[in-house]
């Protein structure tokens, strides 16, 4: 299956995945299918570079984004399903049962920053990026970045409506994406 087919293919799992985000553009799910698209084409357009000069600076660099990106989401998922408790879905928009959290999670990775998982997105952008840096991948870099800042601010909104003043709090404390950093 060629590189086109795989991007065609994938890309009809994340517009299925995302098809109530698209008719609600209020929703945080809509500004994440376009990170998720642009990571996708990202991936597919570096896939022949991903172990060329294993040992360069870049690769390891590289490298170490995506562990750290797979760290994350793990990390992330882990401690919203056993802390975070879930409520039933609306309906209305791209919330799936275990990101419907009915607790605000505090703990471990979120005791830093609030967004692991768009934290885990953003590393894997740039990891994949770094493959072969060019203005094209760049571009595909910059507009997930973009559509990951705005699925978080969107998120935020969604979760100081659902936890008030408790989630306030919470962002005064936290990083949005890195510890430290940003």
């Amino acid at each position: 299956m060629n590189s086109t087919m795989v991007t065609l293919l994938v890309s009809f799992v994340i517009l299925w995945w995302s098809r109530k985000s698209l008719f609600h553009p209020s929703s945080h799910g809509f500004p994440r299918f376009f990170a998720f698209e642009a990571i996708l084409i990202l991936v597919v357009v570096n896939a022949p570079h991903w172990f060329s000069n294993p040992l360069g600076i870049r690769q390891i660099i590289s490298w170490l984004l995506l562990i750290i990106s797979i760290f994350l989401v793990i990390w992330g998922v882990a401690l919203l399903r056993y802390h975070g408790g879930s409520r039933p879905t609306t309906g209305k928009a791209a919330e799936f049962e275990w990101e419907n959290t009915n607790r605000l999670v505090t703990t471990g990775i979120y005791h830093y920053i609030r967004h692991p998982m768009y934290s885990s997105l953003l590393f894997l952008a740039w990891g994949g990026c770094l493959k072969s840096v060019s203005l094209v991948t760049l571009f595909l870099a910059a507009v997930a970045t973009i559509a990951l800042f705005l699925t978080a601010r969107v998120e935020e909104v969604e979760d100081i409506a659902r936890f008030g003043e408790e989630y306030r709090n919470y962002m005064e404390k936290t990083w949005r994406f890195v510890p430290f950093f940003f």
